[in-house]
């Protein structure tokens, strides 16, 4: 059992393989929470990573189910362990929610990135003054300090893309977004050529689906599709909600969204038709 990755992977490792347990010791959820004394959600949120477990909980767990070997008890305490560790971006919990920490720690230890984006440029791909209109017409109430706060993490996010082993990042926008003049047309054209230089990179590729393509796979749903490098950590889609978010999990739902993306990218030009499209538009905002 890997205990590689940051705390959020491994509590995922570890929820899957405590619910793995479980049923393969034919034990209840109920009789998981009648051990713990706790409420059923808890068991779902402990099985699903979405919480740190106690080395103690992860102990009495293990006894009913079964386990006694020493060295298989020790790998999922180590495991327990770890993943109750913070990660960078904990120094700024104050600004962030913990819907939105899952995301950003399953976002630090992913490999892979596919991205649709229906209204706004992506945060991996954002320039600083971008990111502080988007974050300030989301929240016209936020004080300065927080949107700097705010637009800090979104580009320390972005170090990834250009520090070892970076993840493959592949984002389709909607023509739309690159005609929305957030921030005015000045930074918008710095956000558009800031995307020319970004698809520079060999582990980027950005397409665009134009207004000519009419209806397309991706209108009504903005999502990302994260892989990781272990087999073992199967992927996650990623819904953002205005006050929340939906990480769907399912061998069902990564399907559908790989189709739905496979689609998008039959409807999208070519990424070099796509840089095109961005540098012609850029030129339109001077």
């Amino acid at each position: 059992m890997s205990t590689g990755s940051g705390p959020t992977v491994r509590r995922r490792r570890l929820g899957a393989e405590l619910r793995r347990l479980r049923e393969a010791a034919d034990v209840s959820v109920d009789q998981a929470c009648e051990l713990l004394r706790c409420s059923v959600s808890k068991i779902s949120r402990m099985e699903n990573g979405r919480v740190p477990v106690r080395t103690r909980d992860v102990q009495d767990l293990l006894r009913l189910y079964g386990v006694t070997a020493e060295a298989e008890r020790e790998a999922f305490l180590a495991l327990a362990r770890e993943s109750r560790k913070h990660g960078w971006w904990h120094s700024y919990h104050d600004v962030v929610p913990p819907w939105f920490e899952i995301y950003i720690g399953l976002e630090g230890d992913a490999s892979s990135i596919s991205v649709y984006e229906a209204q706004l440029v992506h945060g991996l791909l954002q320039t600083a003054e971008y990111a502080r209109h988007v974050i300030r017409a989301d929240n016209p109430q936020i004080t300065e300090q927080e949107v700097d706060r705010k637009v800090a993490l979104r580009l320390n996010r972005q170090n990834r893309l250009t520090g070892d082993s970076p993840p493959r990042l592949w984002v389709v926008l909607d023509e739309a977004v690159l005609h929305r003049p957030v921030g005015g047309k000045a930074v918008m054209r710095t956000q558009l050529e800031h995307l020319l230089k970004r698809a520079e990179l060999p582990n980027i590729t950005l397409q665009v689906v134009p207004f000519a393509a009419g209806a397309h796979a991706g209108m009504g749903s903005t999502f990302a599709i994260l892989g990781f490098p272990d087999p073992t950590d199967h992927d996650v889609v990623y819904i953002e909600e205005a006050t929340g978010s939906l990480y769907m999990e399912r061998a069902a739902e990564i399907r559908h969204y790989r189709l739905k993306a496979d689609y998008l990218l039959a409807a999208a030009l070519r990424p070099d038709q796509s840089l095109e499209k961005i540098a012609s538009i850029a030129e339109e905002m001077k």
